[in-house]
């Protein structure tokens, strides 16, 4: 009889992403075992996307609610599959409930938020040794203390099919190479490049014979309106905004398309690391040693200032240097350093 497990996701959008190595990990430690995935409904379709699970199950469950009603309620649901063993990548206590209503025999995950007793292999986050989140995930996939082997790449399945889909439905067209523009980023507004850099950005690569497509959420919406509204291309080549007009799987799917990523440290970054496209990866506020984009084609954008990372939600000095100094014309000087072969010759 095969045997399955269960993987709690994290929430986030880019931690899922950064969980992936691990799955590659348990699989070749156990290429038998069949993984399914607790995630919540904003990042189920991302989790569906990940190489090696079999099913995602969705968590009702709102971002930071304890809901031990529902929790157990899902756990008597989870407890039907017959799960083996259980990966919990969320270090609070509330992420651990579902195994534990599940009677999931084994339950693998890092002490925190008084959690222990819910654990039955409970571990000690050594974070000189694991310094990346990545690190962090992965070494859950082996024996407590095991030397961790190189953290593979992540990577994510592209469904052609809904690509296709979303291309005809939005009207767009592949004809002119595809800069994708990201300039959300959901923890806060420390870690965002300011609008007005993004729109001269955008204004030098349209000229440059991109078209620019700007990725985001429905909660992005004001930040691609206003980039849109600085730009001063024709109005025939202004960016294509499709911040809240797509799923997070059809995000995926076409981004899968561009021939040069340029975004915060978000979600969205780690997606076009997952897809190994030629990326800028924009850091001010938060750290590239810590959640770098796990891609040989990704370049860092930073400033490296004194105060930075403050990994704070605001910058807590007031002048936010770290992003509103970091100019576009820098921006460009590190595109024109890549070596990517689809890229067109861009010149600083």
């Amino acid at each position: 009889m095969s045997r399955s497990a269960l993987v709690v996701a994290p929430a986030w959008v880019g931690d899922t992403i950064l969980a992936q190595p691990m799955l590659q990990l348990i699989r070749r430690a156990e290429p038998d075992l069949s993984i399914d995935v607790l995630a919540p409904p904003w990042t189920a379709g991302l989790a569906a996307r990940l190489p090696g699970v079999r099913d995602v199950i969705e968590a009702p469950f709102r971002h930071g609610q304890l809901g031990l009603g529902a929790r157990r309620a899902v756990g008597r649901a989870v407890r039907a599959r017959g799960y083996a063993k259980t990966w919990v990548l969320p270090n609070s206590f509330k992420s651990a409930l579902v195994p534990w209503f599940a009677g999931i025999p084994e339950r693998i995950g890092y002490v925190g938020e008084w959690r222990h007793w819910l654990l039955t292999d409970a571990r000690l986050l050594d974070e000189a040794r694991l310094p990346t989140m990545a690190e962090r995930f992965a070494a859950l996939a082996l024996e407590d203390g095991a030397a961790l082997p190189p953290v593979p790449p992540p990577v994510l399945d592209i469904d052609t099919a809904s690509r296709t889909a979303a291309l005809a439905r939005l009207d767009l067209h592949t004809a002119r190479p595809v800069a994708a523009l990201c300039p959300g980023a959901e923890y806060g507004p420390a870690k965002r490049w300011p609008p007005s850099q993004f729109a001269s950005l955008a204004d030098r690569l349209i000229a440059d014979g991109f078209q620019v497509w700007l990725f985001g959420s429905s909660k992005d919406q004001s930040i691609t309106a206003e980039i849109r509204s600085m730009c001063s291309a024709r109005s025939q080549d202004l960016p294509t905004d499709l911040a809240g007009r797509t799923s997070l799987a059809e995000a995926i799917d076409l981004m899968s398309l561009a021939a040069l990523v340029v975004s915060n440290d978000s979600g969205l970054m780690h997606v076009s690391a997952a897809l190994d496209l030629p990326m800028v990866a924009l850091y001010g506020s938060s750290s590239p040693g810590f959640t770098p984009p796990l891609s040989q084609r990704a370049e860092i954008a930073s400033l490296g200032l004194p105060c930075s990372p403050c990994f704070a939600r605001e910058c807590p000095l007031g002048h936010f240097h770290c992003m509103r100094q970091l100019t576009p014309e820098r921006v460009l000087d590190t595109i024109g350093r890549m070596r990517a072969s689809s890229l067109p010759s861009i010149q600083p």
